[in-house]
């Protein structure tokens, strides 16, 4: 009992004590707050960005209930449909729809005509969650809208919004489907009941409806590659079949918007491994501020374990309202941004799903900084009084020798400001404290490599949007006509090469759920497409298949090794890998083969005219003459086709954490210039006795940043280069190569930075230590 009140009273006397530091040292305070609010805003923006896109297709599926097999066909009887499906063993439940392509829509005074229309049925489970406002009722002429073409066209629930062929209808709900993404990355998409469908198409009700599109909900997932084998041996009279799984879905979720989802989260890792830095090295850097504190309280009699509580009480106090602070205006900054990019995937926001990550993330920062401090502060309790009085490190070393008046005054005479003589002497302020200047270095490193990595990151999507060659296309356009044209375009003026190009999606034949792009051109595809080669040789002959790295990882495949695909008409295609190639196309999912052997198995593969221009030629000319010929010329896209508002929404998340990263330097840099000055008085006031004045302040203090800002510039660079650049390429594009190598002009803005924010440091330290009295100084 005794030692229980003893204990009481301990903590209560270290809680006062921390209490009374508190109030001695508000500036301080407040700095130190500062960086613990900085810290704690990207560990929260890193957080909720990479909580909300690496579960959020898990949350959408879980919430519309995604089926576990979907099914595209020929329209047929509904009956017939269902007849098939429940067939199949280990049906759980099932739902039929009907799937329109090119519907007319319009409100206000927009128009399109490629909507895509679901017809849904008036009962049963559904493969959507509706967000805002109600499913449809049976009969009703009601409509139901994507939640991201609502918002990209500003419709609002209760509105009139006109449909082709069905007149105006009214807006009850806004839905999300996660096996697509949203508007604009793919066509609007709108959901109407049956009943006023068949009114407007002018059929009888009582009449079979018919149908292509069917899910299906399995008692046991496991068994989903049987389930494939059956549908696709008692699929007879169903034309056109295709089969989409849940991770069929989730790959090509990934090929419209994967770059973005793992870039996002992979740079959320990184900013989270910063703050973590950042923060230790503060706390650390507040105990190197009371060494002498703590030596006069081990003078007095006080013990380690009391001096460590009272300095992590006074971590604590300072810690818990700044990280609360960091970890909503963190969470603040980034999640309206990130919410746009779910919205645009078909996703829901994680809402109070972040409560969790965020409480971790605020334990997180309360707890590195009062671990940071208690740490040092107990080995600083087990010191020699004697060392702790001098202000040494924690650590033993040789006392660093004070200068002398008449050395001083040398280091501020003519000759030494030609070369540099107080510069250098900020070196030795600045080299004298190695674990401090390591830690430092490391977060500014850090805070510099993250921003280079960002630059390149930024010039990679822009040439992904805006360049087709960053694909390895060699072609400018593609037109709509058949083979037979192919000399005709020839003959057009500024067109160099053509050829047909053959694309089609099929599966793997050993695992069904896995889809693959088939691209197949007739002789040698490299002069149209030729992605970087990986590994092995390019194709020869018709028995021969370059794969892309996303597929050879995921099925295992390599050079020599055989490839099995089965293709939409229900054959198998078998050939021979030659060589895998880095394509971000498809996340890396596809697979070159030669025209002929595709012809074979399928003799009716869809095809298009890939075109070539002359360098030089003016593309509007070519484009003219090719509608001329009544083709439908189109312009060759990037990898983020349509995906504008994806990369705006990029660029604002991108942009709210490249704030708080510049802040954190700043921060780093004015705390090591104070910590300086503070720790170097008597030095600072000894070149103000002699003259020095405000100037040579700040000449000691360029060479102390100066002494931290290259060697930082140098581990940035170095960082970049071989660490956060290909860590980030692999898990930018799963299994595909994206370089991330920052160019000279990135690395010389990146510098710039980082010297405007030394000057920065520089000036606000100095004009603080200008405010101490020269007598307070020399007594210090």
């Amino acid at each position: 009992m005794t030692a229980g009140v003893a204990s009481a009273v301990g903590v209560a006397s270290a809680l006062a004590e921390a209490r009374r530091g508190l109030r001695a040292r508000r500036r301080r305070v407040i700095a130190t707050a500062l960086g613990i609010a900085l810290s704690a805003a990207m560990l929260s923006a890193a957080v909720v960005v990479a909580d909300g896109l690496g579960l959020g297709f898990q949350r959408s599926a879980r919430a519309a209930d995604l089926p576990d097999l979907i099914v595209r066909f020929n329209p047929q009887p509904t009956s017939t449909v269902v007849q098939r499906i429940r067939a199949l063993p280990d049906v759980g439940a099932e739902a039929t729809r009907l799937e329109l392509d090119n519907a007319s829509i319009s409100y206000g005074a927009r128009y399109r005509q490629d909507a895509v229309a679901e017809v849904v049925a008036p009962a049963g489970r559904r493969g959507y969650a509706v967000v805002a406002g109600r499913n449809l009722r049976p009969g009703a002429r009601e409509v139901m809208l994507e939640q991201a073409f609502a918002e990209a066209w500003n419709v609002r629930l209760g509105s009139e919004f006109d449909v082709g062929g069905l007149g105006p209808l009214r807006v009850v709900g806004l839905v999300q489907a996660p096996d697509n993404v949203g508007f604009p990355l793919a066509k609007p998409r709108f959901y109407v009941s049956r009943a006023p469908a068949d009114d407007g198409a002018g059929v009888d009700r009582d009449n079979d409806a018919r149908v292509n599109y069917a899910e299906v909900w399995l008692r046991n997932p496991a068994f989903l590659n049987e389930v494939l084998v059956q549908a696709r041996e008692t699929s007879f009279g169903l034309r056109n079949l295709r089969f989409a799984t849940r991770s069929g879905v989730r790959v090509l979720l990934d090929q419209a918007a994967g770059i973005v989802i793992d870039l996002l989260v992979a740079l959320s890792l990184i900013a989270l491994v910063t703050a973590g830095v950042m923060l230790a090295a503060s706390a650390r850097a507040e105990v190197q501020r009371r060494l002498g504190a703590i030596g006069v309280e081990r003078a007095v009699g006080a013990s380690g374990g009391y001096i460590t509580l009272a300095n992590a009480l006074e971590a604590a106090l300072v810690a818990a309202p700044a990280a609360t602070i960091g970890c909503a205006a963190g969470a603040v900054a980034v999640y309206a941004p990130a919410q746009r990019l779910l919205t645009l995937l078909n996703e829901p926001a994680p809402g109070a799903g972040l409560v969790a990550p965020l409480a971790l993330c605020w334990i997180a920062a309360v707890g590195l900084p009062v671990a940071g401090v208690a740490w040092p502060a107990w080995r600083a309790g087990r010191q020699p009084v004697v060392n702790l009085l001098r202000g040494g490190d924690v650590a033993r070393r040789p006392r660093a020798r004070r200068p002398r008046l008449h050395a001083v005054r040398r280091l501020t005479g003519p000759a030494a400001r030609r070369v540099g003589g107080l510069g250098l002497l900020g070196v030795r302020l600045v080299g004298a404290r190695r674990v401090r200047l390591v830690a430092t270095v490391i977060t500014l490193g850090l805070s510099a490599g993250f921003v280079l990595l960002m630059l390149s990151l930024a010039s990679a999507l822009s040439a992904l949007e805006t360049d087709p060659a960053a694909l390895g296309k060699r072609y400018q356009l593609t037109a709509t006509l058949p083979r037979s044209s192919a000399s005709r375009v020839r003959r057009i003026p500024g067109v160099e090469a053509v050829a047909p190009r053959y694309e089609l999606e099929a599966v793997d034949s050993f695992s069904l759920g896995e889809t693959i792009d088939v691209i197949a051109y007739p002789g040698d595809h490299t002069r149209f497409e030729a992605p970087p080669l990986l590994a092995g040789r390019r194709l020869r002959g018709t028995r021969q298949a370059e794969v892309g790295e996303g597929l050879a990882e995921a099925l295992g495949l390599g050079p020599g090794q055989m490839m099995a695909v089965a293709l939409p008409n229900g054959r198998e295609l078998r050939l021979r890998v030659a060589g895998v190639v880095s394509s971000l196309a498809q996340e890396g999912r596809v697979a070159y083969v030669p025209a002929a052997a595709l012809l074979r198995a399928d003799p009716t593969a869809p095809s298009q005219l890939a075109v070539v221009l002359t360098p030089g030629a003016d593309q509007g000319r070519v484009v003219a003459a090719l509608a001329a010929l009544g083709a439908q010329p189109a312009v060759a896209a990037g990898a983020t086709d349509r995906g504008g508002p994806l990369v705006a929404v990029l660029r604002a998340i991108l942009r709210a954490v490249a704030v708080v990263d510049g802040l954190v330097c700043l921060y780093a840099l004015i705390q090591s210039c104070a910590l300086t000055v503070q720790e170097r008085r008597r030095t600072v006031a000894v070149l103000r006795a002699v003259g020095g004045g405000s100037g040579a302040v700040r000449r000691l203090l360029v060479g102390a940043t100066l002494a931290l800002v290259i060697p930082a510039a140098v581990v940035g660079v170095a960082l970049e280069r071989f660490v956060f650049g290909p860590a980030l390429s692999r898990l930018a594009v799963n299994y595909a190569t994206l370089p991330l190598g920052a160019t000279g002009a990135e690395v010389l803005v990146t510098v710039a930075g980082l010297l405007a924010a030394a000057a920065l440091a520089v000036l606000w330290v100095a004009r603080q230590a200008g405010r101490e009295s020269v007598i307070a100084g020399l007594s210090a």
